[in-house]
């Protein structure tokens, strides 16, 4: 059986030399850095019945699926390690987790098919996925490459009619990496300029510095077709730099009488040096399977020695950018109650900090909060201002409207104190509303920035950031209830029309009235007095509103913020309060997956 004797004729040639560099490349693909980088590899690519199942038998020493139609429906990673202590043994894998460990080369077949059905479906189709079988034995050649469907251009009985369209894209997201050896599959009895699988690699592969080619069938040409053969074998028709090798293997009625792999080995070895035109070749070695396992690694190990500075390179430009994205997240919480509870009672300090220090002014949150609130503050100063003008009006109109419009029972020339005294709560009154919105606008500013630095501190953590984002609006609306209180309890004192006579005497001299009022209270006077109080008022005003709102608004909640989100250390629910986004989770782990897959990889290759 071909698990007995298998290719040993062959592969003691090739261990030593080889065996590293395929284990490093294949040690990488396991540890999943080719989700990083492409890796150098042999993809295996030929129409269908073109022969490439029978070169993969012979150079794995087991029989694989055949039949007509599509045969190979997902790729192949084929992996053949030689291992003088081992007789046999297998392991198939797929489907993200699927192992399957044997020891009966007969049950390959099965195993193949089987995975092939879970990620392809029963039937006909194909899929992307991986399959990777691995065969640790004696008898093998050290050697690493993927089987790829076989190219066809129609589809049959209940396969879509895009099937040749998908294997094409399928073929070509393997072929088209630069560091892929393309080994195309051409029988030697059909014309070799309108293989698909030649088309395809010339496509990828324009200068064939990357394409090996097997010519298969080589008893099957037509007598006097020998010379053709060879011409294209010597690289006279299409040029490959990696050249032609020319095998037989076993055909379908060898395979019909059981003939082994091991026999058939023998028989083509007969067959070349027999052969009248082909014998040559032998001397040249460009024919036997054996001659193909021995090109195949070379070609495999120099690819890969080519493409090691760049791999090396590329694996630490990735690692950095994977611990610089590390190092933007957080470690997450520690998993012992009395370290996790110390990790709460820092994460609660550091966002109390800083949102202390934003209350002071000073850290800056996206926007200077301060210059932002100066900015609407200057703004309220402006309304005020700009209420100066109709002020003046209607005090300038009740003074001349007076003896028609507002006189009482005085007698002319004598003037009613209270009709003026109205005139200005009435006016000073109608300042409440800006004050108001000047109070919601910087509440809206304050909240922003407070929500920002909430979602910033506890991103990681959903719960502590929606317990602050609940404290800090409902603070921040029992403070502006608080100011709102005050501002009209301001504007109520206000209706009061009162200052201290040495306030107002100095504003009426800078108003350029006489500072003996008494002496001469005259209508015409009103005026320029009542200017002098809008002064006084508008100075109260301008001040004030913006010291209860700053001070309610951002000093004092950023306090209670800090207050309440201290209450929460003492719970007992700890895990539930540091309960992690599951994203940021899978994020962090994923990160450091990558992180683990490269600094593995960087040693192997270091190491190698």
């Amino acid at each position: 059986m071909a698990h007995e004797d298998g290719s040993r004729m062959f592969q003691e040639q090739l261990a030593e030399k080889v065996r590293p560099f395929i284990d490093l490349i294949d040690d990488m693909r396991s540890i999943g850095i080719d989700k990083e980088l492409p890796l150098p590899t042999i993809a295996v690519v030929g129409d269908q019945s073109s022969g490439k199942s029978s070169v993969l038998e012979t150079l794995s020493g087991v029989a694989l699926p055949r039949g007509t139609g599509i045969v190979t429906r997902c790729p192949l990673l084929l992996k053949l390690c030689n291992d003088r202590t081992v007789k046999w043994e297998a392991k198939i894998s797929y489907g993200g987790g699927k192992v399957i460990e044997f020891d009966e080369p007969s049950e390959v077949v099965r195993h193949v098919e089987q995975a092939q059905n879970s990620l392809a479906g029963k039937g006909v189709g194909i899929c992307e996925d991986l399959i990777t079988l691995k065969i640790t034995s004696s008898t093998v050649c050290d050697l690493s490459l993927i089987d790829l469907p076989g190219i066809t251009r129609v589809a049959v009985k209940g396969q879509p009619e895009d099937i040749g369209v998908q294997i094409n894209n399928l073929i070509s997201k393997f072929i088209k990496n630069k560091r892929t050896i393309i080994l195309a599959v051409v029988p030697c009895n059909v014309d070799i300029a309108t293989t698909e699988a030649l088309k395809m690699a010339q496509q990828v592969d324009p200068e064939g510095t990357r394409t090996l080619a097997i010519l298969t069938k080589p008893d099957l040409i037509d007598p006097g077709a020998e010379k053709n053969v060879l011409e294209i074998v010597h690289n006279r028709v299409i040029f490959l730099n990696m050249g032609y090798v020319i095998v037989k293997c076993r055909g379908q009625k060898q395979i019909d009488e059981n003939m082994s792999i091991t026999r058939a080995i023998e028989e083509e070895l007969e067959f070349f040096r027999n052969h009248e035109h082909f014998r040559s070749l032998l001397r040249e070695e460009k024919a036997t399977t054996k001659c193909l396992a021995n090109k195949l690694s070379n070609a495999l190990v120099k690819q890969i020695k080519k493409y090691l500075p760049q791999m090396s390179e590329k694996i630490k430009e990735q690692l950095g950018e994977v611990k610089h994205s590390l190092s933007q997240i957080e470690g997450g919480p520690p998993m012992e109650p009395e370290e996790k509870r110390k990790y709460l009672i820092q994460v609660i300090t550091d966002f109390n900090e800083q949102i202390t220090q934003l209350s002071q002014g000073d850290i800056i949150i996206e926007e200077n909060l301060f210059e932002l609130m100066r900015k609407e503050f200057t703004e309220w100063m402006e309304r005020l201002k700009n209420a100066k003008s109709h002020y003046h009006k209607v005090v300038q109109q009740v003074v001349d409207e007076y003896d028609q419009e507002h006189r009482g029972s005085e007698l002319p020339g004598f003037s009613n104190y209270r009709v003026f005294q109205h005139v200005v709560q009435k006016l000073v009154s109608e300042l409440k509303r800006p004050a108001m919105m000047t109070l919601q606008t910087i509440r809206e500013m304050v909240q922003k920035q407070f929500d920002h630095l909430s979602k910033e501190s506890f991103k990681n953590y959903p719960y502590l950031h929606q317990v602050s984002k609940k404290k800090i609006e409902t603070i921040q609306e029992q403070q502006s209830n608080i100011v709102k209180e005050r501002i009209v309890e301001q504007f109520e004192m206000e209706m009061q029309v009162y200052t201290q006579d040495e306030i107002f005497n100095k504003h009426s001299l800078e108003e350029g009235e006489i500072t003996e009022v008494k002496e001469q209270d005259t209508r015409s006077k009103y005026p320029g007095l009542l200017k002098a109080y809008y002064e006084i008022v508008v100075q109260r005003l301008a001040d004030q509103v913006p010291m209860l709102i700053r001070y309610f608004i951002l000093k004092q909640s950023a306090k209670i913020v800090c207050s309440e989100m201290l209450d929460l250390l003492h719970r007992d629910d700890t895990d539930n309060i540091l309960q992690e986004d599951s994203e940021i989770g899978q994020y962090r782990a994923k990160l450091l997956a990558q992180a683990d897959r490269l600094i593995l990889a960087n040693d192997k290759i270091s190491s190698l």
